[in-house]
């Protein structure tokens, strides 16, 4: 790999996980959706599913994903 997370293909559409919430839930219900990206060691692809958002990703390495998880729960104070 290049180190360009963006030069690589965009994983399958069966390949994501969404994770949903915040909406009264049916066919309004907003998801981000994670995917490894195929042919590269760790990294992932982020997806909105509000049409606004269909075809733009954001690409992460799990240490920078894994950084901004721990980060965003320590700043709201959650906890696993």
């Amino acid at each position: 790999m290049n180190g360009n997370l963006y030069a690589l293909p965009i994983p399958p559409a069966d390949a994501f996980s969404a994770y949903c919430g915040g909406n009264a839930g049916g066919s309004n219900e907003t998801c981000v959706s994670l995917a490894a990206i195929p042919g590269a060691e760790a990294s992932f692809a982020i997806r909105d599913s509000k049409p606004e958002g269909a075809g733009k990703e954001l690409r992460f390495t799990e240490a920078e994903l894994d950084d901004f998880a721990t980060g965003w729960a320590r700043t709201r104070a959650l906890t696993l």
